[in-house]
């Protein structure tokens, strides 16, 4: 998942993209709100934790601006506003969700979970293919009861896969979600992660639960041959 973190208390925006990070979440950040405003203009996020209090353009106006135009990327706001009237300001405005500071990451990963996941319209915590399951709140990947040793990349990579499986999705939707924009686009980076991960899977599985549909992309959702 592509996520924009908006904070400009530095060391509370590098805590949180540490943590989600850690998670094999793919973000992006910056302090102002002029910098959201030109991230969203070329970037596809999948979530945006927006704080309110901005220099330059406060949050307010990057949701009301991303609204005119975008009605499907979920906005978090983040702020010390804690007032039941700034919540329903928000919300009106079109955020999907409201977290008042200070907060605890682990609500904060609950909350990204939640929503991440309704974009999707799936509400299990267990993504499943067969003997295959992905734990979105451990972030992990198992066979059998057994975790599978992946990487941050490899991880994101599967979660997307996972749920979206029985459809193709292109590398190109593969680099706006699960990659930040520092990757290039040209890059051989995510066939050899893609590779990696297919391989892994082969020697759990016993088969490779990864199909290549040909003009397509990669289609999750394989059975034994």
């Amino acid at each position: 998942m592509h996520l924009l973190v908006v904070e400009d208390e530095r060391d509370l925006c590098q805590t949180v993209v540490r943590s989600l990070r850690r998670l094999a979440y793919s973000v992006d950040f910056c302090y102002d709100g002029e910098q959201a405003l030109e991230l969203l203009g070329v970037e596809r996020y999948d979530l945006v934790l927006l704080d309110l209090n901005l220099p330059g353009r406060d949050g307010m106006t990057v949701l009301r601006t991303l609204r005119r135009t975008d009605r499907e990327t979920r906005v978090l706001i983040l702020s010390a506003r804690g007032e039941v009237e700034d919540k329903v300001q928000g919300l009106d405005a079109g955020a999907n969700d409201y977290l008042a500071k200070p907060f605890h990451l682990a609500e904060l990963e609950a909350r990204i979970r939640s929503l991440t996941l309704r974009q999707f319209t799936q509400q299990d915590v267990l993504l499943t293919c067969g003997a295959l399951s992905f734990d979105t709140r451990a972030r992990s990947a198992s066979v059998d009861g057994q975790v599978l040793t992946l990487t941050r990349k490899e991880t994101g990579i599967l979660e997307y896969l996972m749920v979206h499986q029985g459809r193709p999705v292109s590398q190109e939707e593969l680099m706006e979600h699960v990659w930040d924009n520092s990757v290039d686009c040209f890059s051989n980076s995510i066939r050899v992660h893609i590779s990696a991960l297919r391989k892994k899977l082969r020697t759990a599985l016993g088969y490779d639960p990864i199909r290549n549909r040909i003009g397509e992309g990669y289609l999750m959702g394989g059975q034994p041959l």
